[in-house]
């Protein structure tokens, strides 16, 4: 079993403006380590994270990965959780690059087909859409839950990006609710994408149902 990270540097005045892990951080981690032997076998060599908050998946992604040749970068809208990613990545020895930017905007073009792991744990509590774009606009705690109309707007936006980012050996990582309609995004994205999606782990956790999602090329 492999251990969750470390995460003794951060402190509860951290956690007013970053997100701290929980069972949807968790049951992300608890998929990466199902799939731990592929991606070993599958040396990756673009690792990127949106949206880390603490940073902790990426940091998690690296001990699966070990010592390797991976370039591990994470885009956050809050510079606090940019921060709190870069020492996470520190304190367990993960050499994590963040970026603070929305989404894949700055790096998108750079990376075109060249990601190997993307990872998404996004905003995906539903909300009225002028909460989610304020949240967004303030980058602030916010914009780690409020996800607008069924909890996709945030979401939508990087499911137009994911396959021009991955390549053809990459898998991307989505954690969704029940709300956000599952078989939808994955109608989705084969249809106007061609990557395939299937639920690799699903659980309840209080009055959420939560899935991770995971997408390869056909």
């Amino acid at each position: 079993m492999i251990p969750t990270p470390d995460l003794s540097h951060l402190r509860s005045e951290d956690y007013k403006h970053i997100y701290e892990p929980a069972e949807d951080t968790f049951i992300l981690l608890d998929a990466l380590e199902e799939d731990a032997e592929e991606l070993r076998r599958s040396k990756p060599l673009v690792c990127l994270e949106v949206g880390s908050g603490s940073g902790c998946v990426s940091a998690f992604a690296g001990a699966i990965l070990g010592p390797s040749t991976t370039l591990y970068l994470t885009t956050d809208i809050n510079p606090y959780a940019c921060r709190s990613t870069k020492a996470t990545g520190s304190q367990n020895r993960v050499p994590i690059e963040p970026i603070c930017a929305s989404l894949t905007n700055p790096i998108r073009t750079r990376l075109r087909h060249a990601v190997d792991i993307l990872l998404f744990n996004p905003p995906y509590v539903p909300t009225e859409t002028e909460e989610a774009d304020e949240a967004q606009h303030e980058a602030n705690i916010a914009g780690a839950w409020a996800g607008g109309q069924d909890g996709m707007e945030v979401t939508g936006v990087l499911l137009g990006q994911v396959e021009s980012l991955l390549s053809e050996k990459g898998r991307f990582y989505l954690v969704a609710v029940k709300q956000n309609d599952i078989k939808d995004i994955c109608d989705k994205m084969l249809h106007q994408h061609g990557l395939k999606g299937e639920v690799v782990l699903q659980r309840r956790a209080g009055r959420e149902h939560l899935y991770v999602l995971r997408f390869i090329r056909q």
